[in-house]
Formats: structure tokens, sequence, C-alpha cells
């Protein structure tokens, strides 16, 4: 048995079962006449015709290896010839990419070397061999669709960061990208392509062209009368940018798509393709043909239900054959030339992948009379060309290549050694499988066949964001009417189909989650449990390489495929154990968050570091739960020792990793196929070693830290998960809160959790990504329509318009053709309602979590954060990605999901066990956008009181040392639609510009609750120290916003006045914008305030009333005189009309100012007016003209300065009819009587003040307060205002205990 070469370690099995003596002596059933027939009808020659039995050699198992070798060695003669090295090219005969000389940049290359992924801006690399003569072949497998040109080059062709392949005189490309090819210039050429496809790169050097095809479909000829001639010859290379990836084939495998007439770089090995076919057609005729032992003659058998049975004779027939055959086994190119197209056409019968047994037994056979070795080996290249079958098959109408491959892993993961086997070592190690989950999109609808499967299209009209077609639109016509439901048939078609794709990828999960499978191990529950943790630790960290990270198109739809397995097994419990929860009611206990027993990485916890949290919250543990923490386990971990360690494991990660070697010079050692005679060239080229399309390993460096610490989880048993008797896995250390009833079992716990990690990674992301599809319909759809009316307005003496609108319109409607088919292909694989119940089921099992570790108290700080980030992004992609296809209040139980998720906004956006400001900051979003919208802010007021209560009591803390913009907007929306003039959507004068994305929560109508502004005005009035702290720190804010804003519009006017510079930088016009709105605000919420509980200000029994009263009106007067001064700094900078402060205007600032004067001065009591009247003006800043310029009544001497400008109109409230009632009007009206009256009489009685009696901190007022202990004096305003922040004095910074009124005496 030396034939294989491997050494009598390897051939143990082999020897036993050929070479001994005793065989034929075992076989005793089967006569020596019948074995001879049987083995020639098993091993027949070549030519497949058999002599006659007189002249045979008569064949029995002492002499049968003789004669496989004799039938294996024929026509190798013929076969070395084709062995020679062919003419015409140069270079070694495997052909990889050239990894040590022939690239440029910084690129990854894999273990390989035929996969490669860009690490900067344009690198180029070519390949170790290239051609002279004759026609060639190589194809490259597209994984990312972005900026590559691939094609040929010459080894005289210099690259660089910005000049790749095709940029330089002899060098020639496609790409894809930008559908152009490159030689110097460019030119249009060819399709685009899309991740998935194969590009075939043929150049005939006879000829002098170079052509491309894009999945076996020519291109054209690219380039002809290329150079050629003494010393010219063409390397494959190529040149990519940043994250983009492929793999070549140059021949290593069967090409995809061979083209007749043209060699591949690299030759095929025929030699061994020869016997492998060969050996494989033994294997067949041993299944074919059966032994009758009782008729003593042979028998054909149905090969479908084909079994061993135990037969001595056919078991040493196959150990001979796969003596020969599993060396062959372990080469890729065989396995899938070979191998993988005999078992695809096992299954090619049709029906169920349960009714081809056969290639179970296969596979028991493999197993049997295959070194452990090589059946390893053969399983990995197996999957590995299945998996590259499956992600690089062209769509076709029916998805049938993809069911192909897909029934085929199946059957190979029926298998339960073998699945054990793929799921321990190859699956999530070697392979990137979740690519099996994935069913791409085409780019190309015409390649795809849908427009045979979606005839007739169709676009939908504008839709609102909350599900409702806007009331705009007018009804559908007969005709669309058709055209819609036509088209909703052709999606429903391609829903089926891909209905019977995703029911495959199910399978496959469910085959993976067995836990029934426990002979020999482990089951592979548990195994995919280990691997899938590893998987999301590998995706969570962003410190990874890029070559591990799941594409975020991939993670979805193993997402919605997990979810769907997880349930079946979910519920199948359900059914044995009734007293376990249902899928429908699923969630996560609050104990897999702190019991250690599930690995959450270094993910932000809502309490902080997991450390900080044993440290703080350990007795609490010991309490509540019962578990203590090793004190050895806390001194370890501090923030020190933390960043000790990141800085351990970079510089440890640096001493493995050449880039970090490289990027200073040093030498590095390396492995001998690594080596590089170059490296101190600059821009060194990156090579890993590692990790690529194919094959994904876990990143060096801070990982490797984290492996340590996890190694303990990830080597956990069947036992440590689900628990035993007084062990409860899992679930150890349950608190009080928690019911004691089974959930389920706990490694689907697991699973979900990991389901709810996964959205959180990229899913909500790439949702996100995809609606752009619907949105480009929709922007098609409104250009088609405009350019249709503008046909029908067309005159006709101008043709030439008309057919330019005409080429307008076809372009557009092909477009939208397009868009539509691919629309219902997205439609149907991400935005479906089954999709949409998946995030929506998602959702619940959040808030439930969410709720159950809630009620633990303390404990609560343990729960990662992505629980709540999922539960407010889920809600937020259910109400903005799957609708108008889908609308969310079909959902069942949407209004008490709905009210549940408002519940939780509104007690944990200021709850204080969540310290995390990122955090902390999207529940204060989450819960501005939720008041923004009716249905939301509805659900809000039905939550119970006492934690509305309990929310407008959070919102009404002091803005001091907290983010108070979220909350301050918050208050607004609640208020916005009760408002002096306050009903807009848009600011008038924005209404004639483009508007923006109708969606956003700032454009909603306005929806306010007058529930919560009762809670509001109770909550300030019945809490006397409440309302002065927050009134004090909302004037606080707006003193400061407005100062701000002021500051930076003098900038910019001066900016704009320079005549060397004519810009102003973006930045500091958005911030600028910022302060505006915020100002515009505050004064919203001192209106809303001022309405609600006017008593705060003008009931001076409160202790701080007059005070709070003097600064609304001192700061009033302020943004008065700014805004309404003649020919000022605000009206001028306004009049620039800059992009970026297109919000910045009179309007939407006057009318706050003027609703808190309105209500102050008109809409109060007599007492109530007179002592805001006295107030205001007493304000020395007050000006009566700045109120009568609210109603455009200018002052005289201003009237005549601007005569000669007739043009320029003033302010006035009286333009704003649709904004302003004619009521709100006639208050201005009265209010400015009431004003002028009072000044009059004001100036009359007031008596000169002496300087020295004024205040001396603002000189606008008399002194009327002495301090107590020092005797120093000031007015009351000054004072009161000092002490509401400060307690020192202003003078001598003694401590102030108490302030008395001071009146002057008499005689002075």
């Amino acid at each position: 048995m030396t034939s294989r070469g491997a050494g009598t370690a390897f051939s143990r099995k082999n020897y036993r079962l050929s070479t001994e003596p005793e065989k034929s002596k075992v076989t005793g059933i089967v006569n020596s006449r019948l074995l001879n027939d049987y083995l020639h009808r098993v091993f027949t020659s070549a030519d497949g015709n058999q002599p006659a039995a007189a002249y045979r050699k008569h064949l029995t198992f002492q002499n049968l290896q003789e004669h496989l070798e004799r039938l294996l060695a024929e026509e190798n003669g013929s076969e070395e010839s084709r062995d020679q090295v062919a003419e015409g090219r140069l270079g070694p005969s495997t052909v990889v990419l050239d990894h040590t000389s022939g690239f440029e940049g910084l690129l990854l290359v894999d273990d390989d070397l035929l996969g490669v992924i860009g690490h900067s801006n344009f690198g180029s690399i070519r390949a170790t061999t290239c051609v002279y003569k004759g026609k060639w072949i190589y194809e490259v497998l597209i994984s990312s669709q972005g900026l590559m040109q691939i094609g040929w080059c010459t080894l005289n062709c210099r690259f660089n960061q910005e000049e790749g392949v095709g940029d330089t005189p002899d060098s020639y490309a496609y790409d894809g990208n930008r559908v152009r090819k490159w030689n110097v210039t460019t030119t249009n050429y060819g399709k685009s392509w899309a991740a998935g496809d194969i590009v075939s790169c043929l150049i005939d050097l006879d000829e002098g062209t170079i052509a491309f095809c894009l999945n076996g479909i020519s291109l054209g000829t690219a380039f002809d009368n290329i150079t050629r001639g003494a010393g010219m010859a063409y390397f494959p290379a190529i040149s990519l940018s940043f994250k983009e990836s492929v793999a070549f084939n140059f021949g290593s495998r069967p090409l995809r798509y061979p083209v007749e007439g043209y060699r591949p770089l690299q030759d095929p090995p025929v030699a061994d393709l020869v016997k492998a076919r060969k050996l494989l057609g033994y294997l067949k005729n041993v299944i074919h043909i059966g032994i009758d032992v009782t008729e003593g003659k042979l028998v054909e058998k149905d090969t479908s239900m084909w079994q061993l049975q135990g037969e001595p004779t056919m078991l040493i027939t196959l150990a001979h054959i796969f003596n020969y055959f599993s060396p062959l086994m372990c080469k890729v190119y065989l396995v899938e030339d070979v191998l993988m197209t005999f078992l695809l056409s096992i299954l090619e019968r049709g029906g169920a992948v349960e009714s081809h047994p056969l290639i179970q037994q296969l596979l028991d056979l493999m197993w049997l009379l295959m070194e452990e070795y090589e059946v390893h080996e053969c399983l990995k290249q197996l999957l590995m060309s299945l998996l590259r079958a499956y992600r690089f098959s062209p769509i076709i109408p029916d998805l049938g290549l993809q069911i192909h491959y897909l029934r085929l892993t199946i059957a190979v993961l029926k298998h339960e050694k073998s699945r054990k086997y793929l799921l321990s070592n190859v699956l999530f190690d070697v392979l990137r499988s979740v690519v099996f989950f994935y069913i791409k999109s085409p780019l190309r609808v015409e390649e795809a066949g849908l427009q045979e499967l979606i005839p007739t299209t169709w676009w939908p009209n504008r839709f609102t964001k909350e599900g409702k077609e806007s009331k705009e639109v007018k009804e559908e016509s007969a005709e669309e009417r058709l055209r819609r439901r036509a088209y909703e048939r052709g999606c429903q078609r391609l829903k089926k189909r891909i209905e019977v794709v995703e029911g495959l990828q199910v399978q496959i999960l469910k085959l993976l989650l067995n836990n029934k499978d426990r002979g020999g191990g482990e089951a592979s529950r548990y195994i995919f449990l280990n691997k899938f943790r590893k998987f999301l630790q590998e995706n969570a960290s962003n410190r990874g390489n890029l070559t591990v990270l799941c594409p975020p198109e991939y993670m979805v739809c193993f997402l919605h495929r997990l979810i769907a397995a997880l349930r079946f097994f979910w519920d199948g419990h359900k059914a044995k154990t009734p007293a376990a929860l249902s899928s429908e009611e699923a969630y996560v206990p609050p104990q897999l968050f702190y019991n250690g027993k599930v690995d959450y990485f270094d993910l932000q916890r809502l309490g902080g570091l997991l450390s900080h949290l044993k440290k703080t919250l350990k007795d609490d543990l010991a309490a509540k739960a019962n578990i203590l923490i090793d004190p050895a386990e806390l001194q370890a971990v501090t923030m020190d020792d933390l960043d000790e360690d990141e800085e351990s494991a970079t510089s440890a990660a640096q001493s493995q990793r050449p880039s970090a070697a490289l990027a200073i010079g040093g030498a590095l050692a390396r492995p001998a196929w690594l080596s590089s005679p170059t490296l101190g060239r600059a821009n060194q080229f990156l090579s890993t070693a590692a990790v690529s399309l194919m094959n994904p390993r876990r990143p060096l460096g801070t990982l490797e830290k984290i492996k340590v610490l996890t190694l303990r989880v990830e080597q956990r048993t069947r036992e440590d998960i689900e628990g035993t008797h007084g062990n409860e896995g899992l679930l150890l250390g349950r608190p009080p809160e928690e019911p004691d009833q089974p959930i389920t079992e706990n490694s689907l716990l697991e699973v979900l959790d990991g389901i709810v990690m996964m959205y959180n990674l990229s899913v909500h992301q790439q949702l996100g990504k995809m609606v752009g599809v619907s949105d480009d319909v929709n922007e098609y759809a409104m250009a088609l329509k405009d350019t249709e009316e503008k046909i029908s307005r067309c005159p006709k003496r101008r043709r030439d318009i008309h057919e330019e609108l005409l080429k307008s319109q076809k372009v557009f409607s092909e477009k939208l053709n397009h868009l539509s088919r691919r629309l219902a292909w997205i439609n149907v694989t991400i935005y479906s309602k089954e999709k949409m119940q998946d995030i929506y089921w998602l959702l619940r099992v959040c808030i439930r979590t969410i709720e159950h570790g809630d009620r633990t108290g303390s404990l609560f700080a343990f729960m990662p954060e992505f629980y709540l980030s999922v539960a407010m992004n889920s809600y937020s992609a259910l109400k903005n990605y799957f609708s108008p296809v889908n609308s969310m209040e079909e959902l069942p139980g949407y209004e008490e999901t709905l009210m549940r998720l408002a519940a939780i906004l509104a007690k944990h956006f200021a709850d204080s066990r969540i310290v995390g400001t990122d955090i902390r900051d999207s529940l204060m979003q989450a819960l501005a956008s939720y008041v923004c919208y009716p249905h939301s802010l509805r659900a809000v007021e039905r939550i119970p009181e006492e934690q509305r209560i309990s929310m407008m009591k959070n919102l009404l803390a002091p803005y001091e040392q907290r983010p108070w913009a979220q909350t301050n907007w918050i208050l607004v929306r609640l208020w916005r639609g009760c408002g002096f003039g306050y009903r807009y959507t848009r600011l008038p004068h924005l209404l004639k510009t483009k508007p923006e994305d109708a969606s956003l929560p700032s454009l909603q109508k306005p929806c306010p609750s007058t529930l919560l502004q009762r809670h509001m005005a109770d909550l300030l009035r019945s809490d006397r120290d409440l309302a002065p702290s927050f009134l004090n720190s909302v004037l606080n804010q707006l003193n400061w916003a407005f100062s701000e804003f002021i500051g930076m519009i003098q900038e910019i006017q001066q900016a704009a006045e320079r005549l060397e510079r004519n810009f102003v930088d973006s930045r500091q016009l958005k911030v600028c914008a910022t302060c505006f709105d915020l100002s515009v605000s505050l004064l919203r919420v001192l209106e809303m305030t001022v309405t609600l509980a006017p008593e705060i200000f003008l009931d001076w029994n409160r202790p701080s009333s007059e005070l709070l009263l003097r600064r609304l009106a001192q700061l009033l007067n302020q943004v008065l005189n700014r805004v309404t001064a003649e020919r000022n700094l605000f009206d001028r900078v306004v009049n620039l009309r800059l992009p970026g402060l297109e919000s910045v205007d009179h309007y939407p600032i006057l009318v706050a100012v003027t609703g808190i004067l309105v209500r102050l001065l008109v809409d109060t009591d007599v007492q109530g007016t007179e002592r805001a009247t006295a107030v205001l003006l007493a304000d020395p800043c007050f000006q009566l003209r700045s109120i009568q310029y609210l109603l455009g009544h200018a002052e005289p001497s201003a009237l005549a300065a601007a005569a000669p400008a007739t043009d320029k109109r003033h302010f006035s409230l009286h333009t704003y009819t649709e904004y302003i009632s004619a009521e709100e009007l006639a208050k201005v009206e009265k209010m400015l009587n009431h004003l002028s009256e009072e000044s009059k009489q004001a100036a009359a009685t007031t008596l000169p003040t002496s300087e020295e009696d004024l205040c001396p901190i603002c000189y606008a007022h008399p002194i009327s307060a002495i301090f107590r202990p020092c005797s120093h004096k000031s007015c009351k305003a000054c004072i009161n205002q000092h002490l509401m922040n400060n307690k020192d004095c202003f003078f001598c910074k003694a401590t102030i205990t108490g302030v008395d009124d001071f009146t002057k005496p008499a005689s002075s």
C-alpha cells in the first residue's frame, strides 16, 4: 500500500482491510466466481468495454490492488504531455498573488494568497505568473461592489496611491463600480457589478485584444492592438480602494465560466482529475450493483435507497477504492469538480433532502474508510466550495442555483458526526458561514428575470412616515388600480420563491441548534452557542480586523433566520412543558446580566464598567441574588489596571503585527513564505497572513486578552448552560422579584440575548440604509409627474422642447421600472410583513426584559446598554422603515406596546442607575421624538399618573449640571400649538424653500398635550422650591444662549464685510443658528410657564416671584432691543440669507416674546397687570418703540431716514394673518396702548435719582437692600439674583446671613 505515499502511520485502516490473507475466507458467503464477476463489473476499463469472460483475468481481493493500479495508470502517458509547461506562460505553476514585491500600498492578503482586501487609499497587486503568447483567462470573485480596477499590467508599470491598474500606458482595466474601462484614458464600458458577481478577464495575445465577462456574459472587446513583442508579458493585476475585497481564481479551482479556446493561468490537475473520475465511477458501480447470494448472481440496485448493510464483500471493495480516492479528496479542485458535482447530482432528482439517504451513507463511508485528517480536510473543502458556489451564483427567476447548493449543505449537515466536526472547526472559524443565510439583492433586474416575474411595474404615491397616505394625493384611477394589483401579484410570486430559500436557511439553523444529538460528545446546540458568542465578540469589538466583521446585509438575514429557528425550538419546548412561557412572552431574565455565566465582553453596562459595579454592588448581589464576588477578582481590576492592560495588550499586538513593525521601520521575523526583500520601501505591503473573505480568524491584539478572560465561557458544556439537579446553569442567582417559573431551555435564552446584540451591532443601521431605494422611487416618481405636466403645458410650436421632455420622460420611466422591481425584491427580503413581525417581536422582548430588570432595583445597573438601544431603535425602524408597505398599527397589541415603551422612556431618561451619557442622551432624544407624533404622545398620556408626574418633575429639574437642550425641546413640543402665533409646522419665511425630510420630528404638525401641561402647572404651583430653581436656570440659559448668538452674529457680520474674505465657516453658522433656536425654545418654555402658572411671577407673597419677574422683564427688554432696533446687526445678518442661518428670522423670536408680554400685561387680573407693568417700565432697558415695532409702527425719524428705500418692508405682526389670529392681534394693540399710557405717566412722576443712591452693581435701580452682617448695600433685584447662585457678599466675600430693607434717612 505504498501508493498513498503517506507512510505506514496513515495507512492503518487500509492495510488491515486489504492485505490480510484471511479476508477471502471472511467473505465466504460469496464464491470466487461470483466475486470475480462482481469485481469485473465494478472495475471496468477506461473504454467501458469488458473483455469476454474467457479472456478476463480472474480477480480476487489478493490481486485487486494490482488490477486497480493498472487501471488508474491507463492514459497516464498521454496525460504527462499535458503537464508540460504551456508555451506562452512564465512563472510558477501554482499562480498566486505576488505578496513579496508585486504590490503598492497597504493590503491584507489571505492565507491561500488568492484573496485580497484594500487597506489603503488605492492599493495595487499583481500575480506571480505572466503570459506573452496565446489565449488566457482568470476569474475574480467580487466580494464588495466599490471602487476597483481589474485587468492586466506589465512588469514596468509603476503604481501609487492615486494611480493603479489602467492608469499607466501598459496596463488595462475594467471598473464595474463606475462602469468604465481604463488605459490612461477612460471610456464607458460594460455593466455595473455587485457583490457576488464573477468577472472573467480574457487576454488574446495572438490577436492583441483584451475582453471581460460578467457572470459568464461577454461585455465585448475592451481593448485591441495592445502592445506585444519582445519583453512584453502581462500579469493579472488589481487596484482597489480601502475595505474593498475580492478573491482570485487563476485555475486552482474549476472556472465557473470557462470560455472556449482560453486557458486558465494555472493548469488543472489533469492526471489527478482523471484518477478521481475513474474512482468515482467505480464507487457508483458499487452503489448500482448488488450481490444476490441466494441466487448467486449480480443485481441492479435502486441507488436512492442504497445501504451498506454490513456486506463484507462490498466493504472490502470500497476500502480498495477509498485507498486511492481519499488522498485525492483533500485537494480543493477535485472536491469541487468531482465530489461536489456527484453529491449535487444525487439531489437533482428532486424531493425532500430526507428522501436522499445516499448522501448520509456516503458520509458514513468517508468517516469509516478515510483517515481522520483526510475526512476533515475533505469536509472543509466541500463546505468552502458550497459556500463559494452559493455566494457567487447569479440570481435566476426561480433561485434554483441557490436552492440547489443549500439543499446539499443541509444534506451534509444532517450527518451528525460531520455536523459536529464542521461546527467545531470550520463553520465559524474558517468560513464566513453567515453567507449561507444571506439572499443577495440583484443590481441588474433584467438578468435576475424580474421582468418576467413582475411584468407590470407600479410605484406608490407620496406617503407620510406615519404610514398614512398624504391627504393631497388624489384617488387612484382604474388604470392605476389595475397596475398596482398586477404589481402586487408579481410581488407575491417573488415572495413565494424567496420563502423557499428562507425555509432552507432556517432548516440549516435548526440542524445547528439541535440539542438531542448527544452521541459522541456535546450536542450541536452547545457547540453552536460557544461559536456564536465568539462571532458576536469579534463583531462587537470594532478593534477587530476588517475581514472578521460580518457585513450588515448578511447580519440582517442571519437575524431573521435565527429568530425563526429560535421560536420553533422555544414553542416546541412549550408544547412539552406547559408551565414554560411561549415565544410570544419571551424575555431575558435579569440574572444573566450579573451572574457571569454569559460573556458580554467589554460592552458597556447601564451602571458603567462591570468591574466598578461588582465593587459597588457586591452587597446587593449577596443579599438579593446570593452571589458572592471573589475578593481577589475585585482587587485585580481597577481603572489603572485596565489602562495598563490595554497598553500592554497593544504593545504585545504590535510585536506580533507586521504593520506595526513596518510603521517604525524595524526588522521583523516572519514565516519564510511571507519574507520580503524590500522591507525598507515606503508604503510597505501589509500581509497579516491572516484572515480573508473565506478564512476569518480572531484578530490579533486586544481580543487575545479577552479570549483569555472568556476561555471558561468558550469551554462551557451542556451542564454549565442548562444546569442539572441543584444547579441552575445560566439562571443562577434569581432575584426575589423574578417569578419562580420556567421560561424555556437556558440555551435558548442565550441565543435570544445574542439576537438582541446582533440587532444592535449592525442590523438597525442596515435597515435604515436600504430605505434609500424607496426614497429614490419617490423622487423619480415626482420627477416623472413633473415632466408629464410640462409636456401637457408645452406649446405645440416648440417641438424641440417637446422632444427633450419626451426623452426625459422615457429616462425617468425606465429608471422607475428598474427601481420598482428592485424595490419589490427589497420589500420581500427586508421589509416584508413577516420581517416586520420579527422586529416587533424583538421590540417586545426588549420591553419585557427591561421591565423585569427594572424590578430588581439596584441590580438593574448590570443590564447591558444595548437592550435600551434596541428597544428605541426597533420602534424607530418599525415606524420609519417598514411603512408605507406595512402599517405598524396592524400589529397585535400595538397600543399596549407603545404605552409600555413610553413608560420605559419616561422612567429611565432621568434614572440615576443609568450613568452612560450616550444612552441617557438616546433616551432623551427618543422621548423628544415620541412627543412629536400624536399617536405616541397619546401613549405617553396613557401611562400611570404617578409615572407621568414623575416624568414632568424630572423635566422641570434645574438645567444646570445636565444636558438641558433636549428636555427643553420636549417641553416646547408639549406646548407647541397653544402659544402665541405658535401653530406653524414650518416657519413662514421658509415655506417657499425646498422642504426637508417630512419625517423629521421638528416638522410634525403641532400636537400639544393639555394633560401634561396640567401636571406641569400643578408641580410649579405646589412645589415652592421647584419653580424658582427651574425658572432661574431657564433664565440663566436664555441669557447665555442669546448673548452667544449676538456675539456670533457680530463676528459673522464683520467677516461678511471684509473685502479679502467673503465666506464664513459653516460650523460657526450652524452653532449660531443653534443658539438662536435655543433662545426661541427657552422663550417658549417661559411663555408656557407664565400661561400655566402666572402666579409664580405675579403672586408676590411667594418669596422669589418679584425677583423672577424683574429678571424676566430685563431679558425680554434686551431681546426686543437687539432684534427691533432700526438698521441693526440682526437685520443685516438676516438679510445676508447665509446658508445655515435659514431659521434665523424676526418672526419666531418676536412672537415668542410677544406671547409672554401679552400673558403678563393683558391676560391677567388688574393687580397682576399693574405689577408686571411697573416692573417692565422700571427696567432701564425698556423702550416703547420696541413694542411699536411689533405692529410695524416705526419712529418718525426712522421713517424719514428710510424714505428713499421704498422697497424695504418693515416687520409687522399684521402681515402674518395665517399664523396669528385677529384676537391675538387685538391683544397686542391693547398691550401697546396700555404701555403707551403707563410710560407717559411714569415719565411724568419719576424723580431724578442722584448717582450716589443708585445700586453700585447695576446702576439701574436705587439702593433698597442692606446685607447682614457686613452692611454692604445694593438693590433688591441684584442681591436676590446673586443669592440664587451664591451666598458670598459682592464686595467683601463674607457669607451673607440675611438681607434687610434699606430706606435712605430723610435728613440726608
